[in-house]
């Protein structure tokens, strides 16, 4: 699945903590709020805040 930005938003993160979310990990900001990414990729990061994001987008709490 693919992880978009309205994803980020449904549970409530602001965007300058997504921005700082991605430059830690080293992820491409700029090309996620065009195209998304890839749920495995924030799987990967065994992150908290990544795997809130995936369940939320998959319509788990």
């Amino acid at each position: 699945m693919i992880i978009k930005p309205q994803h980020v938003r449904d549970v409530l993160f602001c965007f300058k903590g997504t921005r700082a979310f991605f430059a830690k990990y080293n992820l491409d900001y700029s090309d996620f709020l065009k195209n998304g990414i890839d749920e495995q990729k924030l799987l990967d990061l065994n992150d908290s805040m990544a795997n809130k994001v995936v369940r939320a987008a998959h319509g788990r709490k």
